[in-house]
C-alpha cells in the first residue's frame, strides 16, 4: 500500500469525519480517480510531436494514454473528423496514489513561481487544474523535448460540496493558496 492511500485510511479518513460529522462513514470523501488530458491540436500536424506528448505522458503517469479524436469536422477551426486533437490517461488505485504522491512532493515545489492552486472546484467536488510546461515532471528528459506542452490534471472525488472536496485535497497535501486574512475594524 502506498504511504499516501496509509495516511488516507488512518488520518485523513478520521479527521473529515469529525470536521463534517458524517452519520454514514460511506460518505466520507475519497479521491476515486485522476485524468491527466494534453490538448494536441497544434502538434497534430507531426506525428513525431504526437508521438513524443504520447513518449512523456506515458513517462509520468505509468500507463499508456488513449488518442481522442475529433467527432465531427469543424472548417473554421481547420478540424477534421477522426483527426487527433488530444491524447488523455486516466489513474486508478495504486497508480493514482503514486502520482499524486509524487506530484504533491516533487512537482509543485518545482513549478515556476508557484504561489499555491485555487481553491475553486467545478461544484459537484471535483477538482481541476491546468499546468502551463510539462517539463517541471522529474521523470520527463529536458533534451528530448522540443517544444513546451501544457496539460490539464483532473482529481475526481466522492465529495458531494466543493467544501469537502477542497478539504480532502489540502488533508491528502494539494498546496493551495493562502487567502489574506481580513480583519475586521
Amino acid at each position: 500500500m502506498s504511504r499516501l492511500k496509509k495516511r488516507y485510511q488512518t488520518e485523513v479518513k478520521q479527521a473529515l469525519n469529525e470536521k463534517f460529522k458524517y452519520t454514514n462513514p460511506m460518505k466520507i470523501p475519497a479521491l476515486e480517480k485522476i485524468v491527466i488530458n494534453m490538448g494536441i491540436a497544434e502538434a497534430s500536424k507531426d506525428k513525431n510531436s504526437i508521438q513524443d506528448c504520447i513518449r512523456d505522458i506515458t513517462a509520468l503517469s505509468g500507463q499508456k494514454p488513449i488518442i481522442t479524436r475529433a467527432r465531427k469536422a469543424i472548417s473554421n477551426f481547420k478540424l477534421r473528423e477522426g483527426q487527433p486533437i488530444g491524447i488523455k490517461v486516466t489513474l486508478r488505485g495504486k497508480r493514482m496514489y503514486d502520482f499524486i504522491d509524487r506530484f504533491f512532493n516533487i512537482v509543485c515545489p518545482r513549478i515556476r513561481d508557484f504561489r499555491g492552486f485555487p481553491e475553486k472546484c467545478d461544484g459537484k467536488g471535483n477538482y481541476s487544474l491546468g499546468l502551463d510546461d510539462q517539463q517541471v515532471f522529474p521523470e520527463i528528459n529536458l533534451d528530448e523535448v522540443k517544444r513546451s506542452q501544457g496539460m490539464n490534471i483532473t482529481f475526481v472525488t466522492s465529495a458531494q460540496t466543493d467544501e469537502e472536496c477542497v478539504e480532502l485535497l489540502r488533508m491528502l497535501g494539494l498546496p493551495f493558496k493562502n487567502l489574506p486574512v481580513t480583519v475586521a475594524a
